[in-house]
C-alpha cells in the first residue's frame, strides 16, 4: 500500500497544475480532504483548484474561503470557464464511483492527463490510473493526512483544521463505530497544531439555517417504524423543500436521527429530486444489516454501515421497491439469527 502512497505523490510532483474535486452533495469529510490536498499542493509549490459538483453547503464555505482556495461550482451545469484543457492531473477525493461524479466524465473524453483516485469507500470503479483506497479508514482525511506525512510535508493550523474537519465529520465526532485508535490519536495530533475544537464543533453542530431544521422536522414527520421496529424509513418530497425554502444539502445527517431509536437497526431515508432525475434513497445500519451490500442491488454502494442508491421514477415506486427488499432482508436477518 505504501508503493501507492508514492505513486500518487510522484504524479502530483511531477504536475503543473491540479483539479481536485469529490462527490456531489460534498460533506465535511469530502470537503475537509479537498481542502487539505490543495493547502499540501501549496506547500510543495503545486497549483491546484477545486471543482465542486454541487453547491458548496453553507456551513462548510470557511474551510475555502479562509484558506483562499480557488473553487468552482456546477450547479446544474458545469462551468463555462472551466476548461480541463488547463489541467494535466485531476484529483478525485472521497469516491470512486461515476455516479458520484455528475458531469465529470464526459469532460474527461479526450482529456489525456492523469487520473487519480483517493478512497475509503468499499463500492469501486476502475477507471483511474492510481487508486489508493483505503477501506479501513474512518475517513477520507485520514488518507489524506498519511499522503501529507508520506509526502514530508509539515502540518500546519490551516491543514491540521481541514483534517480535522473531514475525520470529526464522518466519525459524528468521534462517536460512529468507524473511529479507531488511530483515529483518535490523529486528532490528537492534529489539536496539538493549532485546530480549535470548539469553533469547529460550532461550525458542523451549531450553524444551521432555520430552513433546514424545519425540513428535519417534515422528514420525522413522515417517519414510519416497519420489520418490527427494526427498519426506520423517512422520505423528503419536493412539495417538502418548496414549503421549507430548504435544499437538498439540507437532508445532511437527517438519515442517522431514527437509529437513537432502540429497536431500529436500519434507517432509510429517501428524497425527491428537485427536479428531473432519479429518487436519492440513503442508508445506515447499527452493524447487523450490511447496507452497501444491499445497495449494490440497486447500482448504489458505500459502506457496510453508510451507503447510497438512486432509483428511477417516483418517490412512491422508490419508496415501495427498496423498502420491500429490506423488510424482506430483515426478516432473512432475523431467521438467521434465531437459528444461530
Amino acid at each position: 500500500m505504501t508503493d501507492r502512497y508514492r505513486q500518487i505523490i510522484d504524479v502530483l510532483q511531477q504536475s503543473k497544475r491540479v483539479l481536485v474535486t469529490t462527490h456531489v452533495r460534498p460533506d465535511g469529510d469530502a470537503l475537509g480532504t479537498v481542502a487539505a490536498a490543495v493547502l499540501a499542493m501549496r506547500k510543495a509549490g503545486v497549483e491546484a483548484e477545486v471543482v465542486l459538483l454541487s453547491r458548496l453547503p453553507r456551513k462548510y464555505t470557511f474551510v475555502f474561503e479562509d484558506n483562499k482556495i480557488i473553487y468552482h461550482e456546477c450547479g446544474t451545469a458545469w462551468p463555462a470557464d472551466l476548461s480541463m484543457a488547463r489541467f494535466d492531473t485531476l484529483l478525485v477525493m472521497d469516491t470512486g464511483t461515476w455516479s458520484q461524479l455528475p458531469f465529470l466524465k464526459d469532460k474527461l473524453i479526450g482529456w489525456s492527463g492523469r487520473k487519480l483516485v483517493v478512497d475509503h469507500h468499499l463500492t469501486q470503479e476502475d477507471w483511474a490510473d492510481v487508486k489508493l483506497v483505503v477501506t479501513e479508514a474512518a475517513a477520507a482525511g485520514e488518507i489524506a493526512a498519511e499522503l501529507i506525512d508520506t509526502w514530508g510535508i509539515d502540518f500546519d493550523e490551516p491543514i491540521a483544521a481541514a483534517l480535522f474537519l473531514a475525520i470529526a465529520s464522518d466519525t459524528g465526532w468521534f462517536q460512529f463505530s468507524n473511529t479507531r485508535p488511530y483515529t483518535l490519536r490523529l486528532a490528537a495530533r492534529l489539536i496539538e497544531h493549532g485546530v480549535n475544537t470548539d469553533e469547529m464543533y460550532q461550525y458542523l453542530y451549531q450553524n444551521e439555517r432555520r430552513e433546514r431544521v424545519t425540513l428535519q422536522t417534515h422528514g420525522l414527520q413522515s417517519l414510519e417504524l416497519l420489520a418490527e421496529g427494526r427498519l426506520a424509513v423517512m422520505r423528503i418530497s419536493r412539495d417538502d423543500f418548496e414549503k421549507t425554502g430548504a435544499g437538498v444539502a439540507d437532508t445532511e445527517n437527517l438519515i442517522n436521527i431514527p437509529l437513537q431509536i432502540r429497536t431500529v437497526q436500519v434507517s432509510l431515508l429517501f428524497v425527491e429530486p428537485l427536479e428531473a432525475g432519479a429518487v436519492r434513497g440513503s442508508l445506515r445500519s447499527k452493524g447487523q444489516i450490511d447496507v452497501a451490500a444491499f445497495a449494490e442491488q440497486f447500482g448504489g454502494g458505500g459502506h457496510a454501515r453508510a451507503a447510497g442508491l438512486k432509483i428511477e421514477g417516483t418517490l412512491d415506486a422508490a419508496h415501495d421497491l427498496v423498502v420491500k427488499a429490506m423488510v424482506d432482508r430483515l426478516g432473512i436477518a432475523q431467521v438467521t439469527a434465531a437459528q444461530a
